[in-house]
């Protein structure tokens, strides 16, 4: 990324603390290069956190305070960081959800649930109660709203392009009632018809496939290299070391080989939908 764009400080905590860090850092008169050595972190990883983009953590709050002698300042507002991000986003997903924002190209794999991007309430409220099945109303109504807003991207003057590739039990699922998965359905086929998006299935006829397991996302950027967020059950990390992310897209472009093209892929959803409809309506 530039090393010279000025994040501008007022718009969050991390901004806040990234041009912070970046002062102190100027001030002692070391290079970017200069403060991440020792830290186990790389450069690009410090400078996005300069730019307000990541949120500092811990280990690396306190390398900094020891090389700029800071006496435990960015150790201390860790926390202040923390609860500024969106209420609603699992601590695991955080970085990836900051950075999603930012994003030119998203490209999603999803094995087992609909891509959060493409969720309905309903849907995003069924999956909230399963995986939180103990959460108070207000806990599991803030994870909703928190995914829904994610959506809101779309609307921005520059929305990124994103090319989801779904395993096709995720469209045959019952995760809702008939009249909520017609919904569902013909919610991401707008979705993808209306944005820069594009949608594959990889059928339940494919052979072996890469990314077999595991959610996993790719995401480019104007001015910064490209990173991959994977995720497990309660854990996700963020992957920017260059070969490994060579390795994640080149599997990627594997995958989108073994699905079906997009169109087919529309088209299988769609039908999905209408059975859904009309499976609603003989209940009635």
């Amino acid at each position: 990324m530039p090393a010279k764009k000025d994040p501008d400080a007022s718009t969050s905590v991390p901004c806040f603390y990234g041009a912070e860090l970046r002062f102190k850092r100027e001030q002692a008169g070391l290079t970017l290069e200069q403060l991440a050595e020792g830290s186990f972190r790389g450069i690009s990883f410090l400078s996005q956190i300069e730019r307000g983009e990541r949120r500092m953590p811990v280990d690396l709050a306190k390398h900094v305070d020891e090389r700029l002698g800071t006496d435990g300042f960015f150790q201390r507002r860790c926390e202040d960081a923390a609860k500024a991000r969106q209420v609603g986003i699992a601590e695991h997903f955080a970085d990836a959800a900051e950075l999603e924002k930012l994003a030119q190209s998203i490209e999603d794999w999803a094995p087992l649930l609909v891509p959060g991007l493409l969720q309905t309430k309903a849907y995003a409220e069924a999956i909230a109660r399963s995986a939180m099945p103990r959460a108070s109303e207000g806990r599991v109504e803030a994870v909703v709203k928190a995914r829904l807003d994610r959506a809101g991207l779309f609307r921005s003057d520059a929305p990124p392009k994103l090319w989801a590739i779904v395993d096709e039990s995720v469209i045959r699922g019952r995760v809702l009632p008939p009249a909520g998965m017609a919904e569902l359905l013909s919610h991401i086929a707008e979705v993808i018809r209306s944005t820069p998006s594009i949608l594959q299935i990889v059928p339940a006829t494919a052979a072996a496939h890469p990314f077999m397991m595991g959610l996993t996302r790719i995401m480019t950027f104007s001015d910064a290299p490209p990173l991959v967020y994977t995720e497990g059950l309660h854990s996700g990390q963020v992957i920017d070391y260059p070969p490994l992310v060579a390795e994640y897209r080149e599997s990627y472009d594997l995958l989108r080989a073994a699905a079906l093209p997009p169109e087919a892929s529309l088209a299988m959803i769609e039908a999905a939908a209408e059975e859904h409809r009309n499976e609603a309506q003989e209940h009635h």
